[in-house]
This record gives C-alpha cells, structure tokens and sequence, in this order.
C-alpha cells in the first residue's frame, strides 16, 4: 500500500475523532459517552499509579472486561492529558488500524484497485458507530480490530495457524467474546486441502497459540475473582434476565431496526450476493467469516437488548463492510454495459451519501451522549466529593464516574462489577434492600425510576444540575440519604 494512502487514513481517523470531540465541547464539554468508559480509566489509573488491578484501591476485582485495553489506557496516566488526550489517541489509533486492515484486505483481493485515495478505508472511517466508537473511550475498536485481523487472514486463505491461534487468545483479553473466533479458524484448518495428518498438525498450532494467551486469561480471573470470566459476563446475564425471554420476533425487529441503519443498509444486498457466490465457489474463508457474524449477532441479540445503538454488536460491522466491499470491488472491475455504470454510479453515490450524512448524525448523538454522562454521571460525582463525608458507604448502580472521581469513596456496586455477592439478586429490591443494610449502606445513587423501593426507604438530598440532567426520561441521577434520622 502507497505511504501516501496510509497517510491519508490516519490523517482522517485522527480528524474524525477529533471533529466528535470538538462537537461534545461546543454542547457542553470534553467527557465520553458512556459510563463504562470511567470504569475502564478508573481501572488503568489505579494500575499505572498504585500497581494494583482495582476499582477500590486496595480491593483487587475482576470488573473489567477487557484486561487488554486496560493495560493500554494505563499508559496515558504517566502522560500529561490523563484521562483524555492519550484516551482519544488510542481511540484513533485503533480506528486507523481497523481502516488499515480494512484497505489493505481489499488490495489484496483486488490488485485492479490501485487507488491513493484510501476509498474502502474510508468507509470504516466514516461508518458512524465505528467513529463513535473511537471516541467513546472503550475497548470496542481493540477488538474489532482483532476480529477483523484473524478473519482476513481466513477470506485472504492465509493459513498462518499458529499466528492466528495467538491473535484468536489476544482477542480473549480484548473482550471475552473473542473465543467465539476459535470456531471459524478451527474449521478453516480442518477446510484446508491437505492431508488429514495435516490438517491435525495446522488445529494443534492453532491451539498452541491460542492457549499460549488465553490460560494466563483465566488464571488472571481466578486470582482476582475466583472464576474463569470477569464479574461483568455474569452481571450482565443475570440483570438482563428479562430480555432473554423475549420473542425472538422482538429480538430480531430490535436487531434490523438497531444494525442496519447507514452504510450497512447499503451494502446488505452486496453482502447476500457474496455469500451465493461463495457457496457456489467453496469459497471457506468468506463462507466461515460470515458464519461467525451471524453466530456472533445470534448470541448477543438473544442475550441483551441493543442498547446505545448495540455497541456489543460494532465489532461486527467491518467484517459486514468487508464482505460487502469484497463483492463490489470485483463487480465494479467487470462493468461493461450502459446499465450497469448506471447501477455502479448509483450504487456508491448511495454508500457516499449515506457514509457521510449518518458520520454527521454520528457527530450529533456523541455530543448528546457525552453531554448527558457529564450532566448526569459526572456531575453527581463531584458534587459527592464536596458533599458526603469521607466514611459514608454508597450503593450506586453507574459507578464509572464516582469511582474515578471520588477515589476513596466506598461503593457498593448495584450492577455487581465490583459487588458480585448482588448477582443472585440483581433485580430483587427487596433483597438488595436488606443486603444493602448489611452492608452498612449510608447513601445511594440511582435513577429513581429504576429502583423505586430502594428510593422509597431513603430521602433525596440531591439531584444532578448538569444542563442534560433529566432529559432521557429516567429522572434525574438522584443521592439519597439512608440513615435513619
């Protein structure tokens, strides 16, 4: 790939993350858009300056998910900027790679497209939940990034097995998810056009890899918490209980109304016609990618709700994109008739304009997201670091911002990240109430409608005053006092 393309995409990755921050500030200021993300710098801080894996300093516990990016955002804190400049950096830097992998793909599959201008690495540029993404301060972009890397290689047919099998356990500790890889690149071996004895000795390579990363994973688990997955797998699964028995006709309504808004709606033609083609070809790396997506959606769409525009399902979008572009970019090289340059203009005017229209939406709902956590989240904490005193014991269901905030502060996690004795009964009111009076509970900080017993049993003292306080139709982020007067 010319220099000057590479140039290009990270000149663009980096104007992209800096025009979505750029637009959070001119609503209201610099954050990110997600709770969780709080949770990850509370983490990397506690590691880069005390050395300790915590969310409380001096309660080492497996609350996050992805150890990986961890390690990576704790750099940033013997930096000057923390927590923001060395996050947005990261943040960028993986939006490039993605793009880098992306272009370079496609070159690879078409040496006809020559192109400086990076126009497929751009489409992961500009696709807006990647852009969000890159912005948001989480671990999404890492392992989409991963994925991305380890599929290619299989629609490529570059069977680097042992190479796979490690990017497949480096995925692991990029979110626990990425064992869902070990399925597709298993069968790739067992696909390839050797010998049976072969075959065995190219799986065993990919196991060797794979377990060279993914065994410490689960020791590093088991020391913090007692179990082979972080708190969070089993958190999620029990607080979300009522989604997994709903109709899958509400699942897969919720899924196509939530994943194929933008670039992806365009290309999901393109994408079915590659599939055909493979079946007819045995083409088995694209055939086993798209397996993968499929199998990857169906799991997480039958176990949570899509929320925050079903960011668990990003790190599927470029291997969406890529099957899609892979079929345009052999079709676009063999246009002959009148017709279809007419078909081929529309085709990528329609992935042009929808591209760049949803990347300004994109712009649009980071801003509102970001200008919302900083309302809701972040101002509450700070008002606790001034307000509460230093013994009081809080139970708090977002605890990303209080924990980064107010340090010191003792939390008991409604959520049960850092709090897994409330898993059993997560959505029990009753029981967290008498839980919360074993604990010692002094405050709580919840959305009153989300816990409306637990409110009930205490009284306000404060409601957050940022200028988005309250406009998501949950109330406000309320501090109640629970002592007894």
């Amino acid at each position: 790939m010319p220099r000057k393309t590479i140039f290009l995409l990270a000149l663009f990755s980096a104007l992209g993350v800096v025009a979505y921050v750029l637009a959070a500030a001119w609503v209201y200021r610099p954050g990110f858009p997600l709770d969780d993300s709080w949770i990850h710098l509370t983490y990397a801080r506690n590691l880069a300056l005390l050395g300790e894996w915590s969310f409380l300093p001096g309660q080492s516990s497996a609350g996050s998910t992805s150890p990986l990016w961890t390690f990576l955002l704790a750099i940033g804190f013997f930096l000057p900027g923390a927590p923001y400049l060395w996050t947005y950096f990261l943040g960028g830097l993986m939006l490039f790679l993605l793009a880098w992998r992306f272009e370079l793909t496609l070159r690879q599959l078409q040496p006809a497209y020559r192109s400086v201008m990076p126009w497929a690495g751009l489409l992961i540029v500009c696709e807006w939940r990647l852009a969000w993404s890159a912005a948001s301060g989480m671990e999404t972009l890492l392992h989409a990034f991963l994925s991305l890397l380890v599929l290619s290689f299989l629609i490529l047919n570059q069977p680097r097995f042992l190479l796979i099998g490690i990017l497949v356990g480096l995925s692991v500790w990029s979110r626990p998810d990425g064992i869902t890889l070990l399925g597709p690149v298993g069968l790739f071996a067992l696909l390839q056009p050797i010998t049976w004895r072969e075959k065995f000795g190219a799986m065993g390579r990919v196991l060797l890899g794979f377990a060279f990363l993914f065994v410490p994973y689960l020791f590093f688990n088991l020391i913090l918490a007692g179990k082979p997955w972080p708190n969070t797998f089993y958190a999620k699964q029990a607080e979300y209980a009522f989604w997994q028995a709903e109709p899958w006709s509400v699942k897969l309504w919720e899924f196509a109304t939530t994943y194929f808004i933008g670039t992806t709606l365009v290309l999901l033609p393109a994408v079915f016609i590659r599939i055909f083609d493979a079946v007819q070809k045995r083409g088995w790396g694209v055939l086993l990618s798209f397996i993968w997506l499929v199998g990857y959606i169906a799991i997480y769409t039958s176990r949570l709700p899509l929320y925050q525009y079903g960011r668990y399902l990003m790190p599927t979008i470029p291997i969406f994109l890529l099957l899609g572009m892979v079929f345009l970019a052999f079709w676009l090289s063999d246009v002959r008739t009148h017709a279809q340059r007419r078909l081929r203009f529309a085709w990528l005017t329609l992935i042009g304009l929808f591209g760049f229209i949803f990347w300004g939406y994109g712009g649009y709902f980071y801003a509102q997201n970001v200008n919302w956590i900083e309302s809701e989240m972040v101002q509450t904490a700070r008002w606790t670091v001034q307000n509460l005193p230093p013994d009081a014991r809080v139970a708090v269901h977002d605890i990303g911002a209080l924990g980064y905030y107010d340090s010191q502060r003792q939390i008991i996690d409604l959520a049960g990240l850092i709090s897994p004795d409330v898993v059993p009964f997560i959505r029990d009111e009753d029981k967290l109430a008498q839980y919360l009076l074993e604990q010692g509970a002094t405050h709580l900080i919840v959305f009153p409608d989300w816990y409306p017993v637990l409110a009930s049993n205490c009284h306000p003292i404060y409601e957050a005053d940022g200028p988005s306080a309250g406009q998501s139709g949950q109330g406000k982020m309320t501090v109640y006092d629970c002592q007894k007067p």
